[in-house]
């Protein structure tokens, strides 16, 4: 049978990513897997990670990939030098470095292509979908994009969202913190897996939608 998955920030741990995929969730053709974004910078291998979406979508696998912020920073860059440095300054510099490249011209057009091809959420019968969020401050939170970017308010409007639970990531949290949340208004699957020093993180999670459990693994793009 078919199962539903979301997985939360990446940022470029390409071996983290695929043991996720293929040892924890085995996923099947069948499947639907759902990706918050951030798929890039910061870590070893923001290349590779755009390699596997790809090889996994060549090969008939069902994905449903989402705009991060560092996406959105990265595709602004090109025409905006504030924003560039910023990126290069959030991680960019490592994105650069995993395709030997010293510019943005270095970045592949096909991964390009992709990143611009690639929407800010999506919506079921019984989830909503974004990277960050949604702003309950305006009559249709689906209107506002940015938001669903950048912002950090954990509040919710429940009798917006009815039966639907958003889940998202943006905000790095510990998997403790991850594994204690009831699936029901806003879930946050960010378990930081870049950031494995931070005590309590340093993990890739999963949503298991049909099931209503998290799988994870931790960060092994880096040695202990």
């Amino acid at each position: 049978m078919s199962g539903t998955y979301i997985i939360g920030d990446i940022h470029g741990c390409n071996k983290t990513f695929r043991h996720l995929i293929t040892e924890k969730i085995k996923l099947k053709k069948s499947d639907h897997l759902y990706l918050v974004g951030d798929y890039i910078d910061r870590g070893p291998d923001s290349k590779g990670v755009l390699d596997f979406i790809l090889e996994l979508r060549s090969e008939g696998f069902n994905i449903f990939p989402l705009r991060g912020n560092h996406e959105q920073m990265l595709l602004d860059s090109f025409d905006n030098k504030e924003t560039r440095e910023m990126w290069l300054y959030y991680g960019g510099e490592a994105t650069l470095e995993s395709y030997g490249a010293e510019s943005l011209s270095g970045i592949d057009l096909k991964h390009l292509q992709f990143l611009l091809g690639t929407g800010f959420y999506y919506t079921t019968k019984n989830l909503i979908i974004t990277h960050a969020g949604l702003n309950f401050d305006i009559d249709d939170p689906l209107e506002d994009l940015n938001a669903m970017l950048w912002t950090r308010k954990n509040e919710v409007n429940l009798e917006y969202l009815g039966k639907q639970i958003l889940v998202h990531g943006h905000t790095p949290i510990t998997l403790n913190e991850i594994l204690n949340q009831e699936l029901k208004g806003s879930v946050n699957i960010d378990g930081g897996c870049i950031f494995r020093n931070r005590s309590g993180m340093g993990h890739l999670v999963a949503l298991d939608v049909k099931e209503g459990e998290f799988i994870y693994t931790e960060n092994i793009d880096y040695p202990a």
